[in-house]
C-alpha cells in the first residue's frame, strides 16, 4: 500500500475474561497503561472499552474519563478510539423469547454514546452488526444507527464503522449515500466471529469489494485468525489490528503477556512483508482526523 500502515490496539474488550487470561487490563489505570505500552510498540490508535475493577464490561463515565484523561496527559501520543458497542445485546428467555433474560444490555443509542459526547475521542466505533453471538443476540437497528452516527457527529468525531458481514457494508454504504457519513469514513472488517464473515482470504477479498473507493479500512481476525488475516489485509491494502479484546495468545498454547506483544509481533510481520508502521500523526493525515478534540467548556 502506499500509506503506511495504521497499527490499531483493542486493549481489553468485553468478551475477554481474567480466567481466560491474567494479563487482561481491567482498571482504568490498567487499561490506560496497556494503551501506552501499545502505542511504544507501534500502535498509532487505541480501541478501549472500560471494566469494573472486577473485570465486568462497564459503561461508567467515570471509568472512560480516567482512561482518556490519563492518556493525553502521558507524553507518549496515541489516537484514541472509544467504543459505542455496549448496550447492543439482548438474550432472550427460554419460556418466552420476547422477553429479556438476564446478560441483556439493550436500551435507547443515546446512552450508547454520552461518554463520545461527553469526552471527544478522535474516533469511536459504531458497530454496523445484528447478529447471533455467543448466548444472545447482537441487535442495531438502522434506525437506532441513524441516531448515534448524528450525535457522533454533532461532537466533532469520527465513526469506525465495524462490519461482521456483507450487509454491515451495504448498511454503511447506504448511510454514505445518505450523506449521514463521509465517504471517507474508516470501514472496519471483523473476521473469525461465529456467524459472522468467515476468516479466510476470499471472504476479505469479498468484503473489500463493496467497499467505497475513497473509504481507508482495516481488518482483523479473532482468536488463531488474528496474524493470518492480519498478512492478508495487509497484502490487500488494509490497515491492520491486534489486541487482547479479540486474541489472547501470542503464538499457539503461550498466551501474549501483553497487548504490547502482540502490537510487537504485528509491526514485526507488517515490517517483513516490506510494509511501514504509521505514526499517529500520520494515521491522522490518512483518516482526516483531528489531534484530541476539544472537552465541552
Amino acid at each position: 500500500m502506499a500509506d503506511p500502515t495504521i497499527i490499531s490496539c483493542a486493549v481489553t474488550g468485553n468478551i475477554t475474561t481474567l480466567q481466560q487470561t491474567p494479563h487482561l487490563p481491567v482498571t482504568p489505570e490498567q487499561i490506560a497503561q496497556s494503551c501506552i505500552e501499545a502505542a511504544r510498540a507501534g500502535a498509532a490508535i487505541v480501541h478501549i472499552h472500560v471494566r469494573h475493577p472486577d473485570g465486568r464490561p462497564s459503561m461508567d463515565l467515570a471509568h472512560y474519563r480516567e482512561v482518556v484523561e490519563r492518556l493525553r496527559a502521558a507524553e507518549e501520543d496515541v489516537v484514541i478510539n472509544l467504543t459505542t458497542g455496549p448496550g447492543q445485546r439482548f438474550v432472550p428467555s427460554e419460556a418466552d423469547p420476547s422477553v429479556a433474560a438476564p446478560g441483556t444490555t439493550l436500551m435507547r443509542p443515546e446512552p450508547r454514546v454520552a461518554h463520545v459526547q461527553a469526552l471527544r475521542p478522535e474516533l469511536c466505533s459504531l458497530d454496523l452488526n445484528t447478529m447471533y453471538s455467543g448466548s444472545s443476540v447482537v441487535i442495531n437497528t438502522p434506525a437506532n444507527l441513524a441516531i448515534m452516527a448524528d450525535l457522533i457527529a454533532e461532537a466533532g468525531v469520527k465513526p469506525e464503522l465495524e462490519v461482521f458481514d456483507s450487509g454491515d457494508i451495504q448498511l454503511g454504504n447506504h448511510f454514505i449515500e445518505q450523506g449521514r457519513l463521509a465517504a471517507s469514513t474508516l470501514f472496519q472488517i471483523v473476521l473469525g466471529v461465529r456467524y459472522g464473515a468467515i476468516a479466510t482470504p476470499e471472504t476479505l477479498m469479498y468484503m473489500k469489494s463493496l467497499l467505497p473507493p475513497s473509504a481507508p479500512w482495516s481488518a482483523f481476525g479473532v482468536g488463531r485468525w488474528e496474524f493470518p488475516m492480519l498478512a492478508q489485509s495487509w497484502l490487500l491494502g488494509g490497515h491492520v489490528r491486534v489486541g487482547l479484546e479479540d486474541n489472547i495468545y501470542l503464538e499457539k498454547g503461550v498466551l501474549a503477556e501483553s497487548n504490547a506483544a502482540l502490537v510487537a509481533k504485528a509491526a514485526r510481520i507488517v515490517r517483513d512483508l516490506g510494509g511501514e508502521i504509521a505514526t499517529p500523526d500520520e494515521a491522522r493525515a490518512i483518516l482526516g482526523l483531528r489531534k484530541q478534540a476539544p472537552l465541552p467548556a
